[in-house]
């Protein structure tokens, strides 16, 4: 993970150094180990590097190519042996990432976007064309901000820069906080209205004062893959989740996966012990971390991942959540954070203890199970196989199916056929399932205007489309790419988080063969069991759901009480008309005494409180001299007041 930021002026005045030098400390803390810069006329690059191969120890970065293109790159290259194998005159295999990136595009201009494979997004600047890309690989792992207008563009790693270096006042995006109130906004979008993030699988070309944004790739939906036998999509699975795995222990450090008890972590982890006892993998050594809570009745984690640890023969670090001061949320968050799911406050003990870990271990590098449920048939619903059959036609097989399931669903037949057919209908016909409607306590006014947000961008399947499988999965694919695009960077201390199951090859094979491999009658996640037998431990293989935490944030709440009776004196989100204050206030109340409420979505509104609030402390406590987000007037925020006049 390395970050950069940079500024081109249309009007080609260079750009004021002063503005440079507020923004080096910003940028520092991500990426400790190395800086470089190019300034050139009226445009300037800043980059700061965090190295976790040893390749990238010795890159120069921005790279500079033969034709004067100015490249920066933010990446993990996993195909480098391949483009390495077409492009052998140029480049061997001591060559960076960032040189072998800069041979594909001098060669193949931006046509060879889609042939770069893994987790990645750069900026490529070229003088002789007077342009400017942007892009980002197809999952969207990496960040990458923009801000443009008549005088400029910029654009930058985090948003912090952004945000406050402008000398503007932005709005907030209302899009983008009613769907942080649903699942996850639109990946594209930030809290700010003039501030866009390259989308995944995109490219953002400038030139003239103009920008367009292109998709370059996508899934195609009329790849099949069809074996004659169970154990050919085993061995194939095992083949591409083993290659998706070894690409992320690509590390000179120590690696820390996440273990939780689940299959997701416990099958990462299993597989990258197979994998480094083969010696097929760089990283010297793969640590785990476990996160328990005893007190929690429905999340007793701690019995299956100690099998994992037995298996491998190493005990990992343990963290406990339960204690009551890690589970309060911090009110008094007085620094800014640049969008909620960053607004994170004063470390508790939990994050001083997951820091501690990685400094005595020297982890740099982290893997995450997330996706592994959506990817492999976690949710165990027949209804996109049902809708296969269904489009296809194909009603002698749909009936056997249908009386499978039945049976095993304990459902009458038809309310699957149901189920399965209301996804073609309007949603005018059908409505919005009870878990996608908007939240009691938000503003009328303000559900009205959002909601296609607030409903979590729901769609309806195209009946002579491709596959509703394939439109699921894609479906699917968006929230994981929403959720990624507000997992905000760490910089205390830096890390790059790596996902083996958002793998590209992985989802292409996984998008490509028949549903009723995932996901059978009585087997939840049909293959990845199957294929990993031997690997993962049976009691992880054999268990019936991962654990749940319901408890937790409800005790919290009852415990800091007084504080939050404060808070909803005078909410931020409802002097912007998003909130209505008395029905959040009842809905706090019912969490106080334990009775049912959405969990999950309370605590996104609490998140977005403390955001707005910790941006108005932060407002408060600056120097004078900084770039202002709050208006002249006092309001609550510049941002806010441009948003309460749109809403009148």
């Amino acid at each position: 993970m390395s970050v950069q930021f940079g500024r081109w002026n249309f009007d080609g005045k260079p750009v004021d150094l002063d503005y440079l030098e507020k923004v080096k400390p910003l940028l520092a803390p991500y990426g400790p180990d190395d800086a470089g810069t190019y300034s050139k006329g009226n445009i300037s690059i800043l980059y700061r590097a965090f190295h976790t191969t040893k390749e990238s120890r010795h890159e120069t970065q921005p790279h500079v190519t033969p034709s004067g293109a100015v490249i920066t790159w933010d990446g993990r290259l996993d195909n480098r042996s391949d483009l390495i194998r077409q492009l052998q005159d140029v480049v061997t295999i001591a060559s960076t990432d960032v040189e072998i990136v800069a041979a594909v595009y001098e060669y193949w201009g931006s046509d060879c976007f889609p042939m770069l494979i893994g987790d990645w997004a750069f900026s490529i600047w070229d003088a002789n064309t007077r342009s400017l890309i942007l892009a980002k690989d197809p999952i969207g792992t990496r960040h990458l901000y923009y801000s443009f207008d008549n005088n400029q563009f910029t654009w930058s790693t985090i948003l912090d820069p952004l945000v406050l270096f402008t000398g503007k006042t932005f709005a907030l995006c209302e899009e983008y906080i009613a769907s942080w109130f649903s699942i996850f906004p639109a990946a594209h979008l930030t809290p700010y209205v003039g501030i866009s993030s390259v989308p995944p699988s995109s490219s953002v070309l400038i030139r003239a004062g103009k920008q367009t944004v292109c998709k370059y790739w996508d899934f195609d939906p009329d790849k099949k893959i069809r074996y004659h036998t169970d154990a050919e999509y085993e061995e194939h699975f095992r083949a591409v989740f083993s290659e998706a795995v070894r690409h992320r222990l690509r590390s000179d450090s120590p690696i820390l996966a996440e273990l939780s008890g689940g299959m997701d972590s416990s099958s990462i982890v299993c597989m990258a012990d197979t994998i480094i006892a083969c010696g097929a993998a760089e990283a010297p050594r793969l640590d785990t971390l476990s996160y328990y809570n005893d007190s929690e009745p429905n999340w007793n984690e701690r019995p299956y991942f100690t099998k994992v640890e037995e298996k491998r023969g190493r005990t990992g670090c343990h963290i406990d959540v339960g204690r009551q001061e890690s589970c309060k949320f911090d009110l008094d968050c007085a620094h800014f954070a640049a969008t909620p799911g960053s607004c994170a406050g004063r470390p508790n003990e939990p994050s001083r203890q997951f820091t501690a870990c990685l400094a005595s271990q020297g982890n740099r590098v982290v893997l995450s199970g997330i996706g592994g449920d959506e990817v492999t048939g976690g949710v165990p619903t027949p209804t996109s196989e049902l809708q296969d059959l269904l489009a296809r036609g194909h009603f002698k097989t749909l009936a056997h199916q249908l009386k499978s399931w039945a049976l095993n669903k304990r459902k009458p037949w038809f309310h699957l056929l149901f189920e399965a057919a209301r996804g073609f209908l309007p949603l005018s016909l059908v409505g919005v399932p009870t878990h996608k409607q908007p939240h009691p306590w938000l503003n009328p006014g303000f559900v009205k205007r959002n909601r296609a947000a607030l409903h979590g961008y729901e769609t309806r399947l195209k009946l002579f489309g491709p596959p509703p499988t394939f439109q699921e999965n894609v479906s699917t694919l968006q929230a994981l790419q929403r959720q990624l695009s507000c997992d905000a960077l760490s910089s205390d201390p830096p890390r790059e988080k790596r996902f083996p199951y958002l793998d590209r090859p992985l989802l292409e094979f996984m998008y490509s063969i028949p549903r009723e491999q995932l996901v059978r009658p009585g087997q939840r996640r049909s293959l990845m069991r199957r294929a990993l037998g031997g690997i993962v431990p049976d009691e992880l293989l054999n268990r019936k759901r991962k654990a749940y935490v319901a408890r937790t944030p409800l005790v919290a709440i009852s415990a800091d009480w007084s504080h939050f009776t404060e808070m909803t004196q005078d909410m931020a989100t409802s002097s912007l008309g998003i909130v209505d204050t008395r029905s959040f206030s009842e809905a706090l109340q019912k969490a106080r005494h334990g009775q049912e409420i959405p969990i999950v979505a309370l605590m996104r509104t609490l998140s977005a409180e403390l955001w707005l609030k910790g941006v108005r402390r932060w407002e408060a406590s600056r120097d004078d001299g900084g770039a202002s987000i709050i208006a002249k007037d006092g309001s609550l925020l510049g941002l806010g007041k441009m948003l309460s006049e749109s809403l009148r």
